[in-house]
């Protein structure tokens, strides 16, 4: 039997789901996985309706790849009778405009039920079969190639959210420029330069309590000069002036005598 399906999907995007055997297994009508995961993905039961008639096999599939074509064997049993069915399907993408055909290639070799039916409604079966695999197979691709195209985006953001070269989860403190030293050619005074240099890289609350500096610090008060003051230089003055005067006089009272 040979089956043709177009799907809107690029071929390189098929070819990566088809290369997954998990998400082929979710892409085929019918299929139970076993709950043993040591079986494989595509181990379980497959539920197949020809006709009037649904019959349920239990088995396994293996997908190969081979020289650009995807190779699907499998062999299974009835659940409920002693009939068996053995496939060999042959996968090729194709593509064409706007997407990709796929070609499919199929043998089936069976026994029991599903050779008892007619062969007009196997072929029948096995088309809306293949077609409901080839929707399923473009849906899980599509929903995966969208999934990478978020995560690059994703990656891609947060590569450019910090292009400074330093990737240490803190943001950079502001470094303001350190003004030249020619400051006293521009007009400013040399004092007022060191002050605002002496500024930069302070705190905002260290700037506002911080006295100021150079020409800006505040003036010493001025010495008082009231009558206070003034007797405390003329009182020793006094005193010394009377001393004199004792030693003085004594020397002139001892000359007379």
């Amino acid at each position: 039997m040979e089956h043709e399906v177009f799907v809107p999907v690029p071929a390189e995007v098929l070819r990566d789901t088809l290369t997954d055997p998990a998400r082929v297994a979710r892409c085929v009508p019918g299929f139970q996985q076993d709950t043993d995961g040591t079986a494989g993905p595509l181990a379980g039961r497959l539920k197949v309706r020809v006709g009037g008639n649904t019959i349920t096999y239990r088995g396994a599939l293996r997908l190969t790849e081979h020289g650009g074509r995807f190779a699907v064997e499998g062999e299974g049993t009835e659940v409920r009778g002693k009939g068996t069915a053995a496939l060999a399907l042959t996968l090729a993408l194709t593509p064409v405009a706007e997407g990709t055909t796929i070609g499919f290639t199929c043998r089936i070799t069976t026994a029991g039920r599903l050779a008892d039916t007619d062969a007009e409604a196997r072929a029948v079966a096995g088309a809306r079969l293949l077609d409901r695999f080839a929707e399923a197979l473009a849906a899980v691709s599509d929903v995966a190639a969208e999934v990478a195209a978020e995560e690059a985006a994703a990656a891609g953001g947060e590569a450019d959210s910090d292009d400074d070269g330093v990737d240490d989860g803190v943001e950079e403190p502001f470094a303001a420029p350190v003004p030249a030293d020619d400051d006293a050619a521009a007009g400013q005074p040399a004092e007022a330069a060191h002050a605002r240099r002496t500024m930069i890289g302070r705190s905002a609350e260290e700037v506002d309590h911080a006295p100021p500096r150079g020409r800006y610090a505040p003036v010493p008060a001025a010495e008082s000069t009231g009558p206070t003051a003034t007797l405390r230089w003329i009182a020793p003055a006094a005193a010394l002036a009377l001393a004199s005067a004792v030693v003085v006089g004594r020397a002139l009272r001892k000359r007379r005598g």
